[in-house]
This record gives structure tokens, C-alpha cells and sequence, in this order.
């Protein structure tokens, strides 16, 4: 799946992977009658600046750090 990304990121492509998913429902919708199953759900395309939620702050260095 990391490589499909990363594959897709270099071509200039959005991904949305998604766990959490009906898998049966979609091994019913898809694979029936198939030895396949699914794995997670990646959305592939070209996405847009609109509707995007603010970057969540971040802690510093010296927040999250400490030098012994």
C-alpha cells in the first residue's frame, strides 16, 4: 500500500487511504467468488485547497525534546 502512494504522490496524485471500512461488504461488492480480499481503501485523484482543515499545531523542539 505505502509503495501505491508513494507511487501515485510522485505522479502528482492526492491519496486518502481509509481503514475502518465494511470489508465484508466490500469483498462482497468486488471479490465475490474470488480468493481476493481487501486490505484498506485508497482514494486516488486530484484534490483541491477547499474544504481542508488547518495543519494542527505542532510542539517545539524544545517541548517534545530533551538533550541528556
Amino acid at each position: 500500500g505505502a509503495y501505491l502512494m508513494l507511487a501515485a504522490r510522485a505522479m502528482g496524485l492526492n491519496c486518502g487511504p481509509m481503514s475502518g471500512f465494511n470489508k465484508a461488504g466490500v469483498d462482497a461488492a468486488f471479490f465475490a467468488g474470488t480468493r481476493i480480499e481487501s486490505n484498506f481503501i485508497c482514494v486516488l485523484g486530484h484534490g483541491t485547497d477547499e474544504n481542508l482543515f488547518p495543519r494542527s499545531p505542532r510542539l517545539d523542539f524544545d517541548e517534545a525534546c530533551q538533550i541528556l
